[in-house]
């Protein structure tokens, strides 16, 4: 039975020999052996170290969940796009840039230290593309692939200090809890900021009263996305005077901003003497109306609303392609994490074999299209095809077949 030992009783360490009058504790087993708590925690520290088990969660260093980067676990850039070529269908140009910007930011990360003449800036990502398209899935599966913390945050929950609304420290507690309360892997995680389009300020000219759920939002987030030491509530929410907080630096922190800037098509068709509608449109140059946010450029932001300082602070600015009919379908049945893929799993799960006929799918992506949802429309119709069929299976059937004809009676009831 472990019994303790207090300072003056008799018994040196088993380990390091240390008497008890030189230590804080002594543990004894009862059978002679002793272990002061100076051993207790080197050995305590050697697991962590060890990654067998997790340190104190909110100190730095912390923590074994997210290994620190190290330059043998950094893929290049074209070994990234690979990856996102798993589970993103399409998208090369966006795949390029997110690759090569995501490489060049842990790249910096390593070389901190090493590069003494020369500093080198973050590269934050702006995503432009309709919705559906794989904004999220892409930042998502990248910070997958490097293993390091990742959170979704809703620009327009966010609103200026002091307002009603959260704050736009609130990001980062986020990521600390992401994180495990880990500061340092937090300090080199991915934060995904979605719809970054719904605060561009109101007008063209800067507001003459305050526009807290826009420009100001804007403003609060330039010092985040540089760099900067922030107090962040653990809890998130609100801060309060009494309330401890956990410091954490942004300066390595990617920030990839998503949206959907709908109708920016007219400011670039604008800006490049065209228009995006109609038969009699005259051009200064030959340009694809059907994919005209190839052509994004960062003004074309600024007069959307976005203020200049930052879109200074979001250097690379990439597009995504609209969904077309071969992508949709592709999207269906070939990445990994395919929508058939899990409704197939979730159906061998209790034993049973799920099949669709061809012209099932077809269907589903023709609907898909009529919605215009995206991606996310593919979801959604093929919930209601197989709402009854997974509320209705039973034990006696071990093979479910789904036709067409049985497709179209679920999504015109739905209609």
């Amino acid at each position: 039975m472990t019994q303790k030992t207090r300072k003056g009783n008799e018994g040196s360490c088993s380990f390091c020999g240390a008497g008890a009058d030189e230590v804080a504790l002594m543990f004894n087993s009862g059978n002679g052996a002793n272990i002061c708590s100076t051993c207790i925690e080197h050995g305590y520290k050697l697991l962590v170290d060890h990654d067998i088990i997790a340190g104190k969660s909110n100190k730095k260093g912390g923590g074994a969940k997210f290994k620190p980067l190290k330059k043998e676990d950094l893929m290049r850039p074209d070994r990234i796009k690979s990856f996102l070529d798993e589970y993103v269908i399409g998208q090369d140009t966006a795949k390029r840039y997110m690759s090569v910007a995501v490489y060049n930011h842990y790249k910096r990360l390593l070389a901190k230290g090493k590069t003494q003449d020369v500093e080198l800036d973050k590269s934050n990502i702006v995503l432009v593309g309709p919705t559906g398209t794989g904004k999220t899935l892409m930042a998502r599966t990248i910070a997958r692939l490097l293993h390091v913390p990742f959170s979704i945050v809703d620009a327009t929950a966010l609103t200026q200090a002091g307002y009603v609304g959260e704050d736009v420290e609130s990001i980062l507690s986020r990521l600390l809890q992401a994180a495990d309360y880990d500061v340092a892997a937090a300090e080199r995680g991915i934060i995904f900021i979605d719809e970054i389009d719904k605060i561009a300020r109101k007008g063209d000219n800067p507001s003459i009263t305050r526009d807290v759920s826009g420009e100001g939002v804007q403003q609060a987030l330039l010092k985040i996305l540089e760099g900067t030491v922030v107090n962040v509530p653990p809890q998130g929410g609100r801060k309060h005077p009494d309330q401890q907080y956990i410091q954490v630096n942004t300066s390595n922190i990617l920030f990839i901003c998503g949206g959907a800037f709908d109708g920016i098509e007219k400011k670039i068709a604008s800006r490049m003497n065209t228009s995006s509608l109609g038969y009699g449109a005259t051009t200064k140059q030959r340009i694809n109306e059907q994919n005209i946010m190839q052509y994004i450029q960062p003004q074309d932001l600024r007069s959307f609303g976005l203020i200049p300082e930052l879109i200074g602070r979001l250097p690379v600015l990439t597009y995504m392609e609209p969904l077309e009919r071969t992508a949709l379908r592709s999207i269906l049945t070939e990445p990994k994490n395919s929508i058939i893929r899990q409704y197939e799993c979730l159906m061998a799960l209790d034993d049973i074999k799920l099949t669709f006929d061809d012209e099932v799918l077809d269907y589903i992506v023709d609907k898909a299209i009529e919605f215009k949802l995206g991606a996310r429309g593919l979801r959604t119709i093929c919930e209601a095809i197989m709402m009854d069929v997974m509320f209705d299976m039973s034990a006696e059937n071990n093979e479910i077949h789904i036709t067409l004809d049985y497709a179209k009676s679920k999504i015109d009831k739905a209609a």
